[in-house]
């Protein structure tokens, strides 16, 4: 690899177009507010931008994206690229044959991760959708409903308290009657006795 692909000489080509801009700054900025100087250091500001385009059109552009790694000869007009299902060309190195069925599992996998996120943005659309303006009164009646509930519970809590009291003494009285049934049968049998005698 040469030293034109390296790190180290990116570095340095962005430090000499940055240090070149700014010198080309400060002399237009000197030329403007009339400072001494101004005609020097605006020589040597623009003196310098001329070198960095000089320098940036001999090296030639730099490729952001290696695809000649994975497609030899994609970045020649003229080249004679196969598809990869072709098979190998004489004319290009050799590469490994792709099988449908490899690309067949791999797309389905693609779409089905696909739909899954499309049904996740229907369901994030359909959120977007919900109006939640009257949300505040809702949640005060919910609040004011439950409220006059839990005093409905309470009160039937008590009700079921007197039913309960209430059917005590109606047991109560049903032994009291039993009992003064008995004593006024004892009663009658009693006068039917005297009037006999």
């Amino acid at each position: 690899m040469s030293f034109v692909k390296t790190k180290s000489f990116k570095y340095i080509k962005n430090l000499v177009i940055g240090v070149g801009a700014a010198i080309v700054l400060l002399g237009a900025l000197f030329k403007l507010e009339s400072w001494e100087f101004a005609s020097e250091m605006l020589i040597v500001g623009l003196s310098v931008e001329a070198c960095i385009f000089l320098f940036l059109g001999l090296i030639g552009p730099e490729p952001d994206f290696y695809w000649n790694k994975l497609y030899p000869g994609l970045d020649d007009y003229n080249s004679r690229i196969q598809p990869l299902t072709a098979g190998p060309n004489p004319n290009m190195p050799e590469v490994a044959p792709l099988h449908g069925d490899v690309v067949e599992r791999q797309l389905g996998g693609m779409l089905t991760e696909l739909q899954s996120m499309s049904k996740s943005m229907g369901a994030l659309k359909a959120l977007q959708e919900v109006d939640f303006s009257g949300t505040q009164e809702q949640i005060k009646s919910m609040s004011n409903f439950y409220t006059k509930m839990n005093e409905a519970m309470s009160d039937m809590a008590k009700s079921a308290e007197d039913v309960r009291a209430y059917k005590d003494q109606l047991a109560s009285l049903n032994k009291n009657l039993g009992s003064l049934n008995t004593v006024y049968g004892n009663m009658l049998a009693a006068m039917s006795n005297i009037g006999r005698q």
